[in-house]
């Protein structure tokens, strides 16, 4: 049995104060549910707040959360380009309905 697999909206926030890059995109969870495996990086769960993820090896900080229907997933303060993965463009549309 494989790593559930989900699709997430996952952004860095180190230095740039909710301007980070950001993508729609699927990740794989690990074993014990603490950590995703998002592109070619493992996150960690940290303490505190819920969605904050550290890169394993570089240690900057990332926000992941299930994706919000209303596509408004950036933080209430922060803006910027959100990239969609091609791949899952069409199963992302099925979860949130098609763009307008």
């Amino acid at each position: 049995m494989g790593h559930k697999t989900q699709i997430m909206y996952v952004e860095c926030k180190t230095g740039d104060l909710h301007r980070g890059s950001a993508w729609i995109t699927k990740v794989r969870f690990t074993k014990s549910g603490r950590g995703v495996y998002f592109k070619d990086r493992l996150l960690i769960r940290g303490n505190g707040v819920i969605g904050n993820f550290f890169d394993d090896e570089t240690g900057d900080e990332y926000w992941v959360s299930g994706v919000k229907k209303n596509r408004q997933d950036r933080h209430v303060h922060g803006g910027g380009p959100v990239e969609i993965d091609e791949d899952i463009r069409e199963e992302y549309e099925a979860i949130v309905g098609p763009s307008e």
